[in-house]
């Protein structure tokens, strides 16, 4: 079977095999419009351990704005529709980058380093920027969830998790069959940025405390790519020992987190997540 994935966008979800990615999207009509990408065969870099962390979270980025640019474009009925360039793209990427670095790392740092008593102890210091850290991402999930269009966004990720646990049972995908399934998946893109946040704590311990304000920061940067490997093989992990009562337990904050960023869906919004899975299904070749 093949192993899903998938992300909310605009009246719609995008779901990716390893055959390629596809995204459906409800228009105000109420017309299910879907997109098809398939994958090449560069596929190579996924079978190495850590490195493969590092692909996947660069290809959600890439394939994530496409997708919500196609999404927008057919939830909003546009006289001039036009795909992103790769030039747009890149500043898009570059520009939500920029604003995760400086809200979710530069912040927290700044933060702690005012905080008296934090210049005496390395631990002390990382696990008070890292519960900040966390503190500032659980809130930022809080106020994006009571805007209306991010809560609708809220219920087809929802809708996403439960189509994917469908499928994963081995079940008929159909609207009757899916409703039953939780909102909730250990293997959602939330558990992977909790997961992300607490390791960080452990990794930045690795920055000598004796450093100062900037090179704490450039350092930060540069570790970015390691957290996400082994966040990446954290989560893969959990997923396939999800049964074992330690990992369990492991999961639950995860899982408890996406009940900032999930909602229940209503029929439509499952039959679309359920179109773009059988369409991602479709391009791995099975059935």
């Amino acid at each position: 079977m093949d192993n899903i994935g998938g992300q909310a966008v605009i009246e719609g979800v995008m779901m990716k095999s390893h055959g390629g990615w596809t995204v459906a999207v409800r228009d105000p009509k109420g017309e299910i419009h879907i997109k098809r990408q398939p994958m090449d065969a560069r596929r190579g870099f996924m079978k190495l351990p850590f490195i493969r962390g590092v692909v996947a979270l660069l290809d959600a980025l890439v394939i994530g704005v496409k997708a919500i640019d196609f999404s927008a474009s057919k939830a909003y009925i546009e006289e001039d529709e036009k795909p992103l360039t790769p030039l747009a793209m890149g500043l898009t990427i570059l520009s939500a980058f920029g604003l995760a670095v400086a809200i979710f790392i530069l912040l927290p740092l700044y933060l702690t380093k005012l905080i008296p008593g934090t210049a005496d102890s390395s631990l002390w210091f990382n696990m008070i920027d890292g519960v900040i850290r966390v503190a500032f991402f659980i809130l930022y999930v809080f106020l994006i969830g009571l805007w209306k269009d991010m809560a609708r966004i809220f219920e087809y990720h929802g809708a996403e998790h439960k189509a994917i646990h469908a499928y994963e049972e081995g079940l008929e995908l159909e609207v009757g069959s899916v409703r039953a399934f939780s909102p909730h998946h250990p293997r959602c893109g939330t558990s992977f940025l909790f997961i992300v946040m607490i390791l960080s704590i452990f990794i930045f311990s690795l920055i000598p405390h004796s450093w100062g304000f900037v090179m704490k920061f450039l350092s930060r940067i540069v570790l970015i790519p390691v957290i996400a490997g082994v966040s990446y093989e954290t989560l893969k992990l959990s997923s396939k020992m999800k049964d074992n009562p330690f990992v369990n337990i492991m999961i639950q904050p995860g899982l408890l987190l996406q009940r900032l960023t999930t909602r229940e869906p209503d029929e439509s919004q499952i039959e679309v997540a359920i179109v773009a899975l059988k369409e991602a299904v479709a391009l791995s070749g099975n059935k």
